[in-house]
């Protein structure tokens, strides 16, 4: 990343970065093969986690934050069914790295979801209100 970036770190934006990179230099390989079309459809969404991610930062609520992560979670599931997609076709290259870096991304960004999903409903009172409903 950059050097005018900030001092703190940020896991996801990191990963989705270096997944962005990472997934430029694979595309390349596939379009040397004359897979253009797959390359075309894997740069799109690869490259879309980290710029989705980007955006979240400046989400203008918690909900605007968490639709945000969800739309890079569903382009972080389309880029790993790209990379399955060459893993198992035949003459296609294949890189489990980066098929690695997708489930990393995507456990991250379920945390993320799931965490800023809770956090608003506790912030919202939602969380004891339902408790009380239902555990009495």
């Amino acid at each position: 990343m950059s050097s005018n970036q900030s001092s703190t770190s940020n896991p996801i934006l990191e990963l989705s970065f270096q997944f962005a990179l990472d997934s430029i230099a694979s595309v390349e390989v596939l379009e040397e093969n004359k897979k253009f079309v797959i390359a075309n459809q894997y740069l799109k969404c690869s490259t879309s986690i980290g710029a989705n991610v980007r955006e979240a930062q400046g989400a203008e609520s918690k909900q605007d934050f968490i639709h945000k992560m969800r739309i890079a979670y569903k382009e972080a599931e389309e880029a790993e069914y790209w990379l399955l997609l060459c893993k198992f076709a035949q003459n296609y290259p294949t890189n489990e790295d980066l098929l690695a870096s997708i489930v990393s991304i995507k456990k991250l960004l379920n945390k993320i979801i799931s965490t800023s999903h809770r956090n608003t409903l506790l912030s919202l009172g939602w969380i004891s209100a339902l408790s009380k409903l239902f555990l009495g």
